[in-house]
Order: C-alpha cells, then sequence, then structure tokens
C-alpha cells in the first residue's frame, strides 16, 4: 500500500512531475451547530414568587367582579341590621319583631358572607392548579432542553471529527505521468509558465539520480531558476549561450562524416521550409562529398572553405594561407563534380550551403576539457539575430539526435532527459528525427510550443505521449486544445493558483555561461543542502513569492470549477497546466499547478489523488466521499529531499 504521510514522500525514479491537483477528498462542514438554548425566563429565585403573585391578583380581580353584587347586598344586610337594633334600643320597635329582623338580616349576610369564602377558596384552587400545570410544563421543557443538548453534543462531536479531517487532510496532490510515457508535448503557456514546469520538472529529474540536457530556444532565460535550483542542491550546471560560447561547444565532433553532412543540411534547410527529402539529400551528397576530401575530424570553417572553392567564391589562395584547406584538397574539389549544366547546379547549391553555414564557423574552435555535469543548459542569445539563431538551433537539435541514434539503450527510462524549449522553431523532419531517437535510446524529451502551427498539430501527442496544455492566448490555438481535450471535462481550479500567477513578475535578464569562466576555476559547491523544499524557497522566485502568502491561505483556499472551453483555456492562469495521458482505464484529463513552491507547502504530497483516495479507504472504508477517518499524522512539514540519494 502506498504510503502517502509528507514526511515519509519520496520523489519515485519512475514517475515524470508535472504539478500538483488541489482536490479536498473531505468538504469544509460549515460553522458548528448552534448549542440549544431555553427561552429566557427570570431568575429561578424570582421567578415563582412573581409569578403567583400576578395570578394571585389576576383571579381576585376577576373573583372580586363577580362578587361585588353579593359584596354589596351583604353590606345592605349588615346596615339594616344595625338600624334595626338601633330602632329597637330606641324603643320605636317591639323587640320581638327586632330579634325576627336581626335573624333575617343576619342570616343573609352569613349567607353571603359563606359565598364570598367559598370564592376566595376557589381563587386559590385556581391558583395552586395553575402553578401545578406550570410546574409540569417547566420539567417537560428542562427534558426537551436536555434532549436537545444531547442531540446538540453528538452532532458537535460529529462536526468536530469533519472538521479535523477536512483541516487535516491533503490538498495538493502530485500529478504525473509514468516513465513508460515516451514524451510530453507542452502546448501553449507564456514564459514564466514554462519557466516554472521546467523548474519542477527538472528539479525532480535531477533529484531522481537522473540527468538534463535543457534546449533553450525561447530566448526568455526560463532555465534560470532550475540552475540556481540544481546550485543550491550541490550540482555545477554547464550553461552554454550561443553564439558567444560557439567556440567552446563541441557538441558533435565526435560524428562521423557520413553524420555530420547529415547535421549540416538540416541546418541548412532552416530557411527553407519548402524544401523536399531529395533537396535534402543532393546538399547531404554535396556535404559527404566535401568531408570526403577533407578527411576525419573536419571542422565547419574547413567545411566553409571548401564550399567557396566549389562555388567559386572569392579567393581560395586566402583559404590556402590561412591553413583551411590544402592545395590537394582544392584540386580534388575542383573535379569533385563534372562540367557544364550540372556545375552550375552544384555551385548554386554550394554557394546557398556556405552562407548559411558560416554562421557555424566558430563552432569547437576553442574546445576546452568539461567537468561531468549532470545539468546542461544550451540556449540562444535574445540579442543576436533571430535566424541565425534559428540555424544554432537547428544545429543543436540534430547534433543531439545522431548522439542519441549512435548510444545504446538505456537501462532506465528518462534517466536522460531533454527538453527543448520553443520546439516549433525546429523543422518538422527535426523533430520527428529527435523524437525517434529519443523513443530508440529511451531518452525523456519534453517539447514546448508556444503556438499550434499545422506541423505542431500533426506531431501533438503522436505516439505513446503525454499532452499538456497551457494558457492558449490564440483563438484558434484554444479552439483546436479544447477540442483536443474535449469540453465535458470540469476541472477544479484553487484560488492560489490565480493569485500568486497575478503576483508574479515577469522573467527577468538572461543566463550567465559557465563555459566562459571554465579557465578560471569551478567554485566548490556546498553539497550539504539536502533539502529541496528550502532550495525552492531560498533559490527560486516561485519559492519567495510563495513565502510571503499567510500559511492559512496556503493549506486550505476556496477554488472554482470550469469547463475546457476555448475561452476558459486562453484565460488559464499563468502556472495551470492541463494534463491527458492515456491509461489502461482510458484517457485522463487532470488539471495541475506546476509551481514548484507547492512542494513546500503542508498539505502536499507526492502521491497521486488515486492512490492516496486508495489508501485512506484501505485504512477506513468508510472515508469514501468524505464520510471515514483519514489517515493519522497528516500535519507535519514536508521531506527533506536529498539531490545526492535519489532512487536510481
Amino acid at each position: 500500500m502506498t504510503d502517502v504521510h509528507p514526511e515519509h514522500a519520496q520523489l519515485q525514479a519512475d514517475r515524470i512531475y508535472l504539478g500538483w491537483q488541489y482536490i479536498l477528498l473531505h468538504p469544509d462542514p460549515g460553522p458548528p451547530p448552534k448549542r440549544p438554548s431555553p427561552a429566557e425566563e427570570p431568575s429561578p429565585a424570582a421567578a415563582p414568587d412573581a409569578a403567583e403573585q400576578e395570578l394571585l391578583r389576576r383571579e381576585r380581580r376577576q373573583e372580586d367582579m363577580l362578587n361585588q353584587p353579593v359584596r354589596f347586598f351583604r353590606t345592605f344586610m349588615l346596615v339594616l341590621a344595625v338600624l334595626i337594633l338601633a330602632a329597637a334600643v330606641a324603643g320605636y320597635l317591639a323587640w320581638p319583631f327586632a330579634l325576627a329582623g336581626l335573624t333575617a338580616a343576619g342570616g343573609v349576610a352569613a349567607i353571603c358572607s359563606y359565598a364570598l369564602l367559598q370564592g376566595d377558596r376557589a381563587v386559590k384552587y385556581r391558583v395552586l392548579e395553575q402553578q401545578a400545570r406550570d410546574e409540569r410544563l417547566r420539567e417537560e421543557r428542562d427534558k426537551e432542553l436536555f434532549r436537545a443538548q444531547e442531540e446538540h453534543a453528538q452532532r458537535y462531536r460529529e462536526w468536530q471529527e469533519s472538521k479535523e479531517r477536512h483541516d487535516r487532510q491533503l490538498t495538493w496532490y502530485a500529478v504525473a505521468v509514468p516513465d513508460e510515457i515516451d514524451r510530453i508535448d507542452v502546448a501553449g503557456g507564456t514564459l514564466p509558465g514554462w519557466s516554472a514546469l521546467i523548474t519542477l520538472l527538472g528539479a525532480t529529474r535531477l533529484y531522481s539520480g537522473g540527468h538534463l540536457t535543457v534546449l533553450d530556444l525561447s530566448e526568455g532565460a526560463i532555465a534560470k531558476d532550475l540552475i540556481e535550483l540544481a546550485r543550491k542542491g550541490g550540482d555545477d550546471p554547464l550553461v552554454w549561450v550561443l553564439p558567444v560560447d560557439l567556440p567552446r561547444l563541441d557538441l558533435g565532433a565526435t560524428l562521423k562524416p557520413e553524420a555530420f553532412a547529415d547535421v549540416l543540411a538540416h541546418v541548412v534547410s532552416v530557411s527553407e521550409e519548402h524544401r523536399t527529402t531529395r533537396d535534402l539529400s543532393f546538399d547531404n551528397a554535396i556535404l559527404e562529398r566535401v568531408l570526403e576530401v577533407l578527411g576525419e575530424n573536419a571542422t565547419i570553417s574547413q567545411v566553409t572553405a571548401a564550399l567557396r572553392a566549389l562555388a567559386q567564391v572569392g579567393d581560395p589562395r586566402d583559404d590556402l594561407r590561412f591553413g583551411l584547406i590544402t592545395a590537394t584538397q582544392l584540386e580534388r574539389i575542383g573535379t569533385l563534380f563534372g562540367r557544364g549544366v550540372s556545375d552550375r547546379v552544384v555551385i548554386e547549391r554550394a554557394w546557398a550551403l556556405e552562407s548559411q553555414l558560416r554562421k557555424l564557423e566558430t563552432l569547437g574552435t576553442e574546445a576546452v576539457r568539461l567537468p561531468p555535469a549532470r545539468l546542461r543548459v544550451v540556449s540562444m542569445d535574445r540579442q543576436a539575430g533571430v535566424f541565425g539563431n534559428r540555424v544554432l538551433g537547428t544545429y543543436v537539435a540534430t547534433a543531439l539526435t545522431h548522439i542519441l541514434r549512435q548510444s545504446a539503450a538505456s537501462d532506465r527510462p528518462w534517466y536522460h532527459t531533454i527538453i527543448v524549449a520553443g520546439a516549433d522553431k525546429l523543422r518538422g523532419d527535426v523533430l520527428d528525427r529527435l523524437m525517434d531517437a529519443c523513443e530508440t535510446s529511451r531518452t525523456g524529451l519534453v517539447l514546448t510550443y508556444r503556438s499550434l502551427t499545422p506541423t505542431v498539430r500533426e506531431r501533438l501527442g503522436r505516439g505513446h505521449a503525454a499532452v499538456a496544455f497551457m494558457r492558449l492566448g490564440n483563438a484558434e490555438d484554444a479552439r483546436v486544445a479544447s477540442e483536443h481535450v474535449g469540453t465535458e471535462h470540469r476541472l477544479e481550479l484553487a484560488q492560489l493558483t490565480e493569485t500568486i500567477s497575478e503576483s508574479l513578475p515577469g522573467l527577468d535578464g538572461g543566463y550567465t555561461s559557465t563555459i566562459s569562466q571554465m579557465d578560471d576555476g569551478r567554485e566548490t559547491r556546498d553539497e550539504s543542502h539536502a533539502d529541496l523544499a528550502g532550495d525552492i524557497t531560498e533559490s527560486t522566485e516561485w519559492g519567495r513569492t510563495a513565502d510571503k502568502i499567510s500559511e492559512k491561505e496556503r493549506v486550505l483556499q476556496r477554488s472554482r470549477e470550469f469547463l475546457v472551453e476555448p475561452h476558459q483555456l486562453q484565460q488559464l492562469p499563468t502556472t495551470s497546466v492541463i494534463v491527458t495521458d492515456a491509461t489502461a482505464q482510458g484517457r485522463r484529463v487532470r488539471l495541475a499547478d506546476a509551481n514548484p513552491a507547492i512542494l513546500t507547502f503542508p498539505k502536499t504530497t507526492l502521491g497521486e489523488l488515486e492512490e492516496v483516495r486508495e489508501a485512506v479507504l484501505a485504512l477506513d472504508p468508510k472515508a469514501q466521499d468524505g464520510d471515514g477517518e483519514p489517515p493519522p499524522n497528516l500535519g507535519p512539514p514536508p521531506p527533506r529531499l536529498d539531490w545526492r540519494k535519489g532512487r536510481q
């Protein structure tokens, strides 16, 4: 079972990491349930007396209204009895009559008094009865409140467990493709987006113990962060900036004459898109015969001198004086091809070949012995001519192709990885040959294209390749990409991805050549660094930008969903990558963030989403859809990753 704990995570050599996917397996449970509270009542000490007195007053007021006639009649009888007694004492009334009157009046008054007494007793009885009902209601309310509080306690415990699951869960899952994939085609994107993707992909390849070659045709210095990161990790990259470092570039020096002629023929064709295979073979034949005359280890300057002699351009004595060709070679060159009409065809092609290859005349003229390096970067100076850079880029790509064709297949796929940034600047046949050579030698190949030209569309995803789409500003390119991915897919985009993409400045400056400083001796690097996450924070612009974001924003944030539609692809954040690859279960479509700084986040794992979900379900089958417990201990910081201890 896969161990998904961040503190145990390790980069795996059999995976090509392209970014991280933001997914919440356990949704936010929301605010805690509200605690039930009793209705506002008077204080317990004052409540009974106040209620009793109010009830007693109310009942007495009602009883007084009902008994008012009786009380008035009793008072009348008592007054009458007093008058009868006074009349008897005064002698106005005989005592027998007075006694009879007193008895009658007193009896009626006594009956009225008894009725009033019964009314008072009835009032007290009703008060006591109401108090008993209130007491029963109070007891019922207390029981209901107790039951509600018990239910609240249970709901709160469940909410607390859900909240703990939500807060402790992983949020960023690795998006990787297996090393069984031969190639990765990256379509679209900006220079900062390419920088993020190449930094992430290159760093994980280097850590896994592999070697990396970057051919940067973008003229945007997109591998600067990768170079700094490699240095921080103890490596010492080799960086060529062409054409300044062309004299010290020995690429292709070991090629046989036939292969060297093929390389030069393709270099010449860079400005002639209309040239067919037949035309290339004609140029190749001319160059092969010239190299046969010049012998082994012929330089570009010797080739151009021979082509000038063949094309009858300039004074050959100048080339003889500089030692570029000998008199014998000059004589043989003059008789390589016959006379007549064919001469004019050869002369025209020789002249065209010489005019193109002059840009490579200084190639390898000051070659020095270079120490081994696991990261090599060949870049084009943005201040040089556009056409000259295309010639140089085509030469490097074609020379690499022939070197790979002569190499034995690697035991480990992607052990050596080649990244070509701005591959749409190369001819289609140059790309085809490079793809075939990488596939045969089991060399990993990553091609990035700024636009989806017809040449690129024909090759996008061809063979066993994964395709990644970044921001596509052109509407037609966005339409083609959405049709390739499928507009029915709904992807989740993290707010953090948009936040960092908006706040990150553009690329600034260019490469600094390490080849021109080789005579000064190489610096001794501190190889004590073993923390890849820390190195990303310190040495890359991505890490420094992400470090300014608060911990709360980095751990859990909001997200939004969108459909893969053209207008959405035109508005993708800088580091967003839509990765599509074929699996046994069908084609997968995933949205990743190529920002390398995400590796430093505490909720990031190097496990993929499917693996983590399986691991969670293995620990608790009820965890499907957020109903179970997550794996324990998901909170420690990310692991320390040692560049020198990668898996082989």
